[in-house]
């Protein structure tokens, strides 16, 4: 077995502090990654604080790693010491089931395995996640990081820049499609950044204007405050594409009137309470209310390679893994520009 330092919360809501814990020796095709930066994802904070059930402890959070490899099995192919490279948000799935056998693993019919806070497909072992030094996976869902991006600002790619990529490529955005972007967070500046990359006009939808200059510098063609109502009615039935980045409740029925004929709300945050909606906001304009999950292991090389043609990464805040629950607080108070990384080095 490997021994693994790293950082864990115990019980729910408990603070995340120093853990030691094992990793199994690499198998054939297994890879093992000396963890050099993991980012921040709300996720993590959900999970940690048992905030969508399910949560089990103790946990190793962190789903947005950047490393090394450091060791590899004996039918290893794809990579070899010394390579830079990413593990996102799983680390297996069932490899045959139609979703799987088109690449899209993260849909998964028996699930994914996910990186952290889930089952090994031996169905025992339990995964732990990026706030550690070393982890061991399966080559298959490992990816390759582009050479001139920092590891640093590439962690937050494997989550926070697919979770936007995806569903931007999915509906087609590029010339000729205006594009909403609700919230500028973790996720919202890697979806203007990328939607500005493929040409569309670009909005972002925030509650208030204070943001206005980092928008612009990232790409967004216009900024709006939506706590003015005037921000509704001047904007009705605008937009062919709106992706909802916001993990908090909103007035669905005024955003969807935001779109136009035959437009796209994509979801890609999961609120605490269920969303009440008015099925004839839907129907009066033949609206489509649409969710969307990271991006299967393609798809994710995919996005890397885009960044990379186009110059694009994270801007992030680097923090010693000793003040990860600082971070936490910083993040729920949306203090951050725009996303928090640890340096795994400072173990």
């Amino acid at each position: 077995m490997i021994q693994v330092s790293g950082y864990a919360a115990q019980r729910a809501k408990a603070s995340l502090a120093p853990y030691s814990f094992s990793r199994r020796e690499p198998r054939d095709y297994d890879i093992v990654i000396d963890i050099q930066y993991c980012g921040i994802c709300h996720t993590d904070i959900h999970q940690v604080r048992n905030e969508w059930g399910a949560s089990t402890f103790p946990m190793v959070p962190g789903h947005e790693i950047a490393g090394i490899v450091i060791g590899v099995g004996s039918k290893v192919t794809r990579y070899k010491k010394d390579d830079k490279v990413a593990v996102g948000c799983f680390v297996d799935s069932c490899r045959k089931c139609s979703t799987c056998r088109q690449g899209l693993e993260q849909y998964c019919v028996e699930g994914p395995t996910l990186t952290y806070n889930s089952v090994e497909r031996d169905g025992q072992t339990r995964t732990q996640g990026g706030y550690s030094n070393k982890i061991v996976v399966d080559e298959n869902y490992v990816l390759r990081l582009p050479e001139n991006i920092g590891l640093d600002r590439a962690a937050p790619l494997l989550c926070a820049g697919i979770t936007m990529y995806s569903p931007l490529m999915h509906w087609r955005a590029g010339p000729g499609k205006k594009v909403g972007i609700i919230g500028l967070g973790g996720l919202g500046h890697m979806g203007v950044k990328i939607a500005h990359a493929l040409g569309a006009e670009v909005s972002v939808l925030s509650h208030s204007l204070k943001k206005r200059e980092d928008g612009r510098r990232m790409g967004a063609d216009n900024f709006y405050a939506t706590s003015d109502p005037e921000t509704f009615k001047r904007l009705k039935g605008y937009f062919d594409l709106i992706i909802n980045t916001l993990a908090i409740e909103i007035e669905w029925d005024d955003y969807l009137g935001l779109l136009g004929l035959d437009g796209t709300m994509v979801v890609v945050g999961i609120p605490e309470k269920q969303s009440p909606i008015n099925p004839s906001t839907l129907i009066m304009a033949r609206r489509n209310l649409a969710g969307s999950v990271i991006g299967g292991i393609r798809e994710t090389q995919e996005m890397l390679d885009f960044c990379s043609k186009h110059n694009i990464a994270s801007d992030i805040e680097v923090t010693p893994v000793q003040k990860v629950n600082e971070a936490y607080e910083r993040v729920v108070k949306s203090d951050v520009r725009y996303r928090f990384v640890i340096d795994m080095k400072s173990l």
